[in-house]
């Protein structure tokens, strides 16, 4: 497999990542109010779970060297748009849009990724893959801010969209053809069901959830815990790049082996136990010494959970339909990205605690995957 197509990973995560500081101001600057703006932010992903599921159908039956391609000239198409938005409404369809059409790029690419791979690496393989999307984390938000500087959102878009067109003529050459075009004919949209009945994925499609809720609570809570102690946002960026820095050493240093050594499932029940651990730690405490050991433990059992989870997908599925079960998975995913804030917000107004919250919900999920497990060995 060729590693452009961690090139590409780059690109469609960069996508996401890059937008981060901007569409809310920007949504306020062609007049939107809270709501809407509100709207503007989530249905993005709401869209990408639509984009998730169809377009991992149409992986299955077209194979996702065509799938890549049409995503990404229709997302660069798409991005050209967002300069021409005049209204808060015209604005949230191109959102639905970019989800949409973004929905059919990370199941391609991972479903390439899972086949390509050779047996036994495909943990590793993965890892690589989520350096890769560390990296479009750390440098796709500082590119957005910087372009968008000085009020000039529209540098942004156009930034992104070239990034696109770029990389799928320099990458789209060496990515390589799926299934026979026989087998892809006997693609059916029933088989979702199918694969839905499948341990592995539903398990990896849980932990996928789970993991995007904590995301999302550390992005709405963590910035008002670190203002609890008097620090300053800043300090709540460094907390956050430290967590990616930490799954990033894992990632693509020797220590990638635990991939090799260890059973996916038993890494992702281990990484939720930590971010669990983190979470609680991060409830109860007031130093930022604290707070940096917690985010040390969070980047270690996220740097556990993303590959293996990935992996389960991989090995739970087949040449013919793995754009299908990896279509599936980034909706949960997709899911837990939508639900994460907003259970969040709800945990802090009735309960003060977000972060047990997440954290039970973490421990929870955990218990239901080695229950899962174990019930597969016993075939009760």
């Amino acid at each position: 497999m060729s590693r452009l197509i961690y090139v590409l990973i780059v690109v469609v995560f960069i996508d996401t990542f890059i937008q981060l500081p901007i569409i809310s101001p920007y949504a306020v600057s062609v007049g939107a109010g809270d709501v809407l703006v509100g709207a503007i932010v989530a249905v993005y992903s709401l869209a990408n779970m639509a984009g998730n599921v169809i377009g991992g159908h149409w992986i299955d039956r077209l194979g996702y060297k065509k799938m890549l391609a049409f995503g990404m000239v229709t997302v660069g198409l798409v991005l050209l748009l967002y300069p021409l938005a005049q209204t808060g409404e015209q604005l949230f369809v191109i959102r639905f849009l970019h989800g949409l059409a973004g929905g059919v790029l990370i199941p391609a690419a991972f479903a390439l990724i899972g086949e390509r791979s050779g047996a036994g690496r495909k943990g590793k393989t993965m890892a690589f893959a989520g350096a890769a999307i560390g990296i479009a984390a750390i440098t796709g938000p500082a590119i957005g801010g910087a372009l968008a500087s000085r009020g000039e959102y529209s540098a942004v878009f156009f930034f992104t969209a070239g990034l696109f067109f770029v990389a799928l003529l320099v990458c789209f050459p060496s990515i390589p053809q799926q299934a026979t075009a026989a087998e892809r004919s006997k693609v059916k949209w029933q088989d979702v069901w199918l694969l839905m009945k499948q341990l592995p994925l539903l398990q990896a499609s849980m932990a996928a959830f789970a993991l995007m809720v904590s995301n999302g609570t550390l992005a709405y809570a963590l910035p008002l815990k670190v203002g609890e102690i008097d620090f300053t946002t800043a300090t709540t960026g460094m907390l956050l790049s430290l967590y990616g820095i930490t799954a990033l050493v894992v990632f693509v240093t020797p220590l990638n082996r635990i991939y090799e050594w260890f059973r996916a499932w038993k890494l992702v029940v281990t990484g939720l136990v930590l971010i669990a651990l983190s979470l609680t730690i991060i409830h109860f405490v007031l130093q930022i010494e604290w707070l940096v050991l917690a985010m040390l433990i969070y980047g270690t059992g996220f740097s556990l959970v993303f590959p293996s989870m990935n992996q389960m997908v991989a090995d739970a599925s087949t040449a013919v339909n793995r754009g299908k079960a990896y279509g599936i998975f980034y909706a949960f995913f997709s899911l837990g990205v939508v639900a994460g804030s907003f259970l969040s917000g709800f945990a802090r107004e009735q309960f003060g605690a977000p972060f047990l919250f997440s954290a039970l919900l973490m421990l929870s999920c955990t218990a239901l995957l080695v229950l899962f497990s174990f019930r597969e060995k016993t075939g009760d």
